[in-house]
């Protein structure tokens, strides 16, 4: 068996992903949520549309006619037609790679029609991520990144080699609080804007998701699990634009094939003065980050 590249399968696939992305933003504004995930409180993590659904299909239909013997795990695989006709779903040994997809990222926002959501596919290999692409239809722009070479944003017309590098120059001290983590927000509100989006989510006015990291509208975030699929994948793009991405205690992120679940544990993403500044010039913020039990 021979194993594409993650480059090829990024090339293979951006072009069919654009088309996704056309669809996401056409339908947008007439879809309605199909019944709910079972998640607990998060109502973010809870939505669900036809657009989730259609474009993993379009996606494993591509994968399974191109590179049928690849691993991949999509959101939606219990709910897919097409799992089944996967290799596997799950982690393979080093350089057999496994294909993720998250085809709906923000669906509450995309539900709301706000803009800031994206498609997500990532290549994962036993130890770390290989490529991440993430498109954000309604803005006309997509990110990518590859291994130890950089990170990239461009155009929904462009290629990925006519992309420029991706430089995170954040004009602002906005730091975003995930799901689970107002507990921290009182320490930071003194010397940071606090965007907590279990308090702050409109459906009327748009707050910053997640990806604000990488359009510069946030200096920093930090979330409480990571999964493979989503912020995970974000915080890769963001490591190879130069940002720093550690788990909450500032340690190195553990090898993906140690985690379970398919997520990380909870990350800091932030520029490297926001990021010292929490990590270590910040006490109030420490004893407030110790409270929370998965960080024990």
């Amino acid at each position: 068996m021979t194993t594409p590249t993650p480059r090829l399968i990024l090339e293979t696939l951006l072009p069919h992903l654009k088309v996704a992305a056309a669809y996401a933003h056409q339908i947008q504004s007439r879809l309605t949520a199909l019944p709910d995930k079972q998640s607990g409180d998060n109502f973010f993590a809870a939505a669900l549309t036809d657009a989730d659904l259609s474009i993993q299909s379009l996606v494993e239909v591509v994968l399974l006619g191109t590179f049928p013997e690849i691993r991949f795990y999509g959101e939606e695989h219990e709910q897919s037609r097409n799992t089944k006709y996967f290799r596997s779903i799950e982690l393979g040994s080093q350089d057999d790679y496994l294909v993720t997809l998250d085809p709906i990222d923000g669906t509450r926002f995309y539900l709301d029609g706000h803009s800031n959501y994206q498609i997500i596919l990532s290549v994962l290999n036993a130890d770390d991520f290989e490529a991440v692409l993430a498109i954000s239809p309604a803005q006309n722009i997509y990110y990518y990144a590859l291994r130890n070479e950089g990170a990239f944003s461009g155009t929904l017309d462009m290629k990925l080699e006519d992309c420029t590098p991706l430089q995170i120059k954040p004009d602002t001290k906005t730091v975003l609080l995930g799901w689970g983590m107002s507990e921290l927000a009182p320490a930071l509100k003194e010397q940071y804007k606090v965007i907590d989006v279990a308090t702050d989510y409109s459906s009327e006015i748009q707050i910053p998701n997640l990806n604000g990291i990488l359009s510069g509208d946030l200096a920093g975030a930090v979330i409480k699990a990571a999964n493979f699929i989503d912020g995970a994948a974000l915080a890769f793009i963001a490591k190879e634009a130069g940002l720093i991405v550690t788990t909450l205690d500032g340690s190195n992120l553990p090898p993906l094939n140690t985690c379970q679940d398919y997520k990380l544990p909870g990350l800091i993403v932030a520029t490297e003065s926001v990021h010292q500044h929490l990590l270590g010039e910040h006490p109030t913020f420490y004893e407030a980050r110790a409270k929370i039990n998965p960080l024990r």
